[in-house]
């Protein structure tokens, strides 16, 4: 008997209310899930999905990070005593509203209003990268303005005092030194929006959970998809957070040269 032989038959079985064997049961539930029509393709494209999701949402949020943790940086280190710059201001004051409402209100409000108010578009998962994007630069400027402040105002004096402008102090004193100290928080944070892209199928965006659901809605059985999903999510988290691991461990070897 071949294994859809197998399946068939024992389907069969179940639906005519005979009992079966447990292993029998879930043999049945594994191999629609899993097997039946090469299912199993559909879960890799949604893997896929995942993992571009989270590369192109973490690129957009650094970039957009750094320039807010930047500017706002900027803004409070205003040395005391000169008069502020009052564009510098506003930009700072318009740039804190933002990290607000972006960190005051849950994610999944935020992708529904970026699909189905502002842009109203059927490129739902773009929306959703766009949207996870948005999120992701609120909490990571304050993740990298929390490691510009933290270094040493003296090394920002020194690279004024060698001619540099602000931005190049920035670019090639301080940045480096507040990376090494920021970089276990940023790694967390990649995992975060690792996870946080199962969100995108509440707006149809076509990632690895929103396969799972359509697989369990085609066999009327959730489990086996949504376990085997989670299952995936858990082992992409644990690769990731050994990489990361590794990538920490060099740094630590490299200060100790």
């Amino acid at each position: 008997m071949t294994a859809l032989q197998a399946y068939e038959t024992w389907k069969a079985l179940m639906i005519s209310g005979e009992g079966l064997a447990w292993w029998q049961e879930f043999y049945v539930k594994f191999y629609q899930a899993f097997v039946l029509e090469d299912r199993w393709l559909q879960y890799l494209d949604g893997v896929g999905t995942t993992l571009l999701a989270t590369a192109l949402a973490l690129l957009m949020g650094v970039i957009l990070s750094v320039i807010v943790a930047v500017v706002r940086t900027a803004h409070d280190q205003q040395r005391p005593g000169r008069p502020r710059n009052p564009v510098l201001g506003l930009v700072n004051a318009a740039l804190k509203v933002y990290v607000t409402i972006i960190r005051g209100t849950p994610m999944m409000l935020q992708l529904l209003i970026w699909a189905f108010v502002v842009f109203k578009s059927r490129q739902y998962t773009l929306v959703g990268i766009f949207g996870l994007g948005i999120n992701s630069g609120a909490y990571v400027s304050e993740i990298i303005r929390g490691g510009l402040m933290a270094v040493d105002g003296g090394q920002m004096e020194a690279g004024r005092s060698l001619g540099l402008g602000y931005l190049d102090t920035m670019r090639f004193v301080v940045i480096p030194q507040a990376i090494k100290a920021i970089l276990p928080s940023l790694g967390n944070e990649f995992i975060i929006l690792l996870k946080d892209t199962s969100l995108l199928s509440v707006i149809s965006g076509q990632e690895l959970l929103y396969f799972a659901q359509a697989i369990g809605t085609r066999n009327y059985e959730q489990m086996f998809p949504l376990v085997g999903a989670a299952c995936i999510y858990l082992l992409l988290v644990m690769i990731f957070t050994w990489l990361l691991g590794k990538l920490e461990r060099r740094l630590r070897e490299s200060d100790r040269r």
